[in-house]
């Protein structure tokens, strides 16, 4: 028996001493020489006129909106007794305030629209005279905030003057006629060229989606025509390719659904009603559904044919106004 136990006893010691083993470690070797440095790689640097500084290099991931271009100067701190250091300006996760850009007319002649937009509480960011020269005022500098939209709304936004850059563009606007519809006032020719350029310099720097390139009819269209019907919507997306517009073909296809006896049918029906107000709320329109037309959504209904319907903008809702608000609403989802 402790013969036994004596050999028990000197496996287990075997089975300890062979746990506790320390295996030999590998000596050092030379030090990396690819090692991750502490810091990012060096950055554009920040240029400096007259004591300004500024910064004009994106490092921001565009895909995702993402910008760290500066199109003006860099406003910092300068707390009594510290230094704002730049070193690691700027960081990458940062977009721009200009997410949107509103079109609008003055309603009044060259003169008045200078005075009223300089020296009274409504502004824009520029003003488009109509003198056939090469100049285009600048009134705000972008990066302030300019007083052009007032009590506004596009989809998700609301005080769009907080996200956007506004353009008012000299044109008289409207009269009523003998039966009191709105009569409107062409543009030059020169003043859309001036605007296409000005509008494509601006969303190309700010990154500014179609959808977000609007009319102030479009963002308050209970309460402003501007810029317009006589405004070349179309013109500016096929030769410049700036804002939105409806395919042809889609349009189309959705006018070959119905006939205008199927559509006379269902018009005015609380379903179909429904349908066509939710299309306007979900195109962006600041538009509460309830089934039936009233003075203000049949005014949503007219600002959006200013838009994309400018030979009728009579408020109703016929067969090809709602073929065309199908087939943005595919477009632009």
């Amino acid at each position: 028996m402790d013969k036994i136990l004596c050999i028990i006893g000197l496996s287990c010691l075997m089975i300890s001493c062979s746990a506790q083993r320390i295996e030999p470690q590998p000596t050092a070797g030379p030090p990396k020489t690819n090692a991750e440095p502490s810091r990012t790689a060096p950055k554009p640097a920040i240029t400096q006129s007259h004591g300004v500084e500024f910064y004009r290099q994106n490092i921001g991931d565009i895909t995702k909106n993402d910008n760290t271009i500066s199109h003006g100067s860099i406003v910092s701190a300068k707390p009594q007794g510290y230094v704002i250091s730049k070193s690691f300006f700027p960081a990458v996760a940062q977009n721009f305030r200009q997410r949107y850009l509103i079109l609008h007319y003055t309603a009044l002649d060259e003169e008045k629209s200078v005075r009223v937009l300089t020296q009274q509480a409504v502004s824009s960011h520029y003003l488009v005279n109509n003198l056939g020269d090469r100049e285009i005022y600048q009134l705000v500098d972008e990066n302030k905030r300019a007083y052009h939209a007032g009590v506004s709304a596009w989809r998700n936004d609301k005080n769009l003057n907080d996200t956007s850059i506004g353009i008012e563009i000299v044109n008289t606007g409207y009269i009523l006629d003998s039966v009191g519809k709105k009569v409107f006032s062409p543009y030059d020719e020169s003043q859309i060229k001036k605007v296409a350029a000005l509008v494509k310099d601006i969303v190309e720097r700010y990154q500014i989606p179609p959808v977000n390139i609007l009319a102030h009819s479009d963002i308050a269209p209970t309460r402003k025509q501007d810029p317009g019907p006589m405004f070349p919507w179309k013109k500016l997306y096929d030769e410049y390719n700036i804002g939105m517009w409806y395919d042809e073909e889609m349009k189309q296809k959705f006018m070959n659904e119905t006939t205008n006896e199927s559509f006379a049918f269902e018009q005015n029906s609380i379903p179909f009603i429904t349908k066509v107000q939710n299309g306007l709320k979900k195109f962006g329109y600041d538009i509460v559904p309830t089934g039936v037309w009233n003075g203000e959504n049949l005014k949503v209904v007219e600002a959006f044919q200013y838009r994309f319907r400018p030979e009728i903008y009579d408020g109703v809702v016929d067969r090809e106004t709602w073929a065309i608000l199908q087939a943005l609403n595919q477009k632009y989802p």
